[in-house]
């Protein structure tokens, strides 16, 4: 993630060996010698000769905000690709750590599995502290049933899953759980979100997130925007460079290759942030793509509710009340009957709900309709097919459950992983440019310096009062943005004054 934030709006001959200048205080322009008249001043041409005095203005500005933002937010963005490259990692190192938990010896040839019931009896016995309240019955013929349940001394949205051999309805062990996450993968995903400080710590993911698409974007265009001998140079490292050229080159090719990926994650992590992602949430109901729900709720029930009240773990479901039930093992022969077949999730009934029978299988092409079934009868009430949901929603699922890692699977999570690898070398690599700026003739301390101030002067009316009016409108809608860059502005403005007044006295 960049912070790459020197005149260099041009690539001069490759070759030219590293130089430095030095200035009447001792400071020098860039170690790599990047000195060329039309980064700051002239236009920079494209590849077909033009220019653009627009652009001549914006620049300056996008090399200050980008140096900025990438020094003062890279350390939030390394952390968040650190944690999320564990998480990646964690879907296959839990299938080696709960091995005996999640898969099952080889079945004989032509072996049928057990009832569901009967498997959710082994459980309920092996556990008879808790409450059952969901179901996920054995996806493949390796895979154990998980027997979801509520009881005492669990954490906030964690729930105790046993795990019953199919085949034999033997117990095969007991983890406390989130969701479809097992302790390890559990805890990553919490470090990643919270680094495991609680709804405080999601400020430095949503932050983290915030600020990605915005550097990952102004750095792209910067990028593109250089002038250079060879179109090749846009895409590939420059291998002849040397010092901060050569370093800048990886920095903006890795970031040109990564910067679409790290614009879905930033925006699929807003999507489920504290404040930004309320704000999601609003536009989407308003523009009528909210993701619908099955319809559970019985004749003569209160209407209303999500049909999974109490299912989240840690809550205070009623079981339905005493009466005729079909039992779990008609009610999932209605689901299949009406389609729903694949890698299923069973919520059995709360007072005035019904069975709610999911598919849960992500990966493309994904299965995700749902049922509902009336436990007195097993009447299928109510039928949601994923084809009917509105494409808002559909684009969102897709994009959340590809931040997560479910959608292609094993390489979904290799692409995760990569991207998260581009991040820190992105950082490291900018700060590497950072340093080799620094003045060299000085017998103090001192770091490269920015763009100078100023550089929204230079922009016409008519770009700046639309630049403004945009960046408002996103800094609200995203707040944390939007308070993180007024602190910015505020900071650079104190800088600019006593700088003034050093340079008075």
């Amino acid at each position: 993630m960049a912070i790459e934030e020197a005149k260099d709006a041009s690539v001069v001959d490759a070759s030219v060996p590293d130089t430095t200048t030095s200035t009447a205080t001792g400071a020098t322009t860039d170690p790599a010698g990047d000195t060329d008249p039309a980064a700051d001043g002239a236009s920079p041409a494209s590849a077909g000769g033009r220019s653009s005095g627009t652009w001549a203005a914006v620049r300056p500005l996008l090399l200050r905000m980008h140096f900025y933002a990438g020094l003062l937010i890279a350390p939030l963005l390394f952390l968040a690709a650190t944690t999320g490259l564990l998480y990646a990692l964690s879907f296959q190192a839990e299938k080696f750590v709960y091995a005996d938990e999640l898969t099952v010896a080889a079945a004989p040839a032509g072996a049928a599995a057990r009832p569901l019931s009967e498997q959710v009896a082994a459980a309920t016995a092996a556990a008879p502290q808790g409450e059952v309240v969901a179901v996920w019955p054995a996806p493949d013929r390796e895979a154990t049933t998980r027997v979801i349940m509520e009881g005492p001394g669990l954490a906030e949205d964690a729930t105790l899953t046993v795990f019953v051999d199919p085949y034999t309805a033997q117990v095969r062990g007991q983890l406390e759980t989130v969701s479809d996450a097992l302790p390890l993968r559990a805890w990553l995903s919490d470090f990643h979100s919270n680094l495991q400080l609680g709804e405080s710590g999601r400020i430095y993911s949503e932050l983290a997130a915030s600020w990605m698409w915005v550097v990952a974007l102004g750095g792209l265009a910067l990028w593109i925007g250089r002038r250079r001998a060879c179109r090749s140079e846009l895409v590939l490292p420059d291998r002849k460079a040397t010092g901060r050229r050569k370093t800048l080159s990886w920095h903006a090719t890795v970031g040109l290759w990564a910067s679409a990926g790290l614009v879905v994650l930033s925006a699929t992590g807003l999507t489920w942030s504290t404040y930004a992602g309320a704000n999601i949430d609003e536009l989407q109901t308003g523009l009528g793509g909210a993701t619908p729900s099955v319809s559970a709720t019985l004749d003569g029930a209160a209407g209303g509710g999500d049909q999974h009240a109490g299912h989240h773990g840690g809550g205070t479901a009623k079981p339905a009340p005493a009466g005729q039930d079909v039992g779990i093992d008609r009610a999932l022969a209605a689901a299949r009957a009406a389609g729903v077949t694949e890698s299923l999730q069973i919520t059995l009934p709360v007072e005035g709900k019904g069975y709610v029978i999911k598919e849960k299988d992500r990966q493309v092409p994904v299965h995700l309709d749902a049922v509902s079934v009336d436990p007195a009868d097993g009447r299928v009430m109510d039928t949601l097919r994923f084809a009917d949901h509105p494409l808002l929603a559909k684009l969102t699922r897709f994009g959340i459950d590809a931040h997560m890692g479910l959608m292609f699977g094993l390489a979904n999570q290799v692409v995760l992983a990569a991207l998260a690898l581009s991040v820190m070398f992105l950082v490291f690599w900018g700060y590497r440019m950072w340093w080799l700026r620094r003045p060299t003739k000085s017998d103090r301390l001192a770091f490269g310096r920015p763009q100078p101030r100023g550089a929204w002067r230079r922009l016409p009316v008519t770009a700046l009062l639309p630049l403004a009016a945009v960046t408002a409108l996103i800094g609200w809608f995203v707040p944390l943005l939007g308070i993180s860059l007024v602190v910015f502005l505020i900071l650079d403005a104190a800088l600019g004054v006593v700088a003034r007044r050093r340079t008075a006295a």
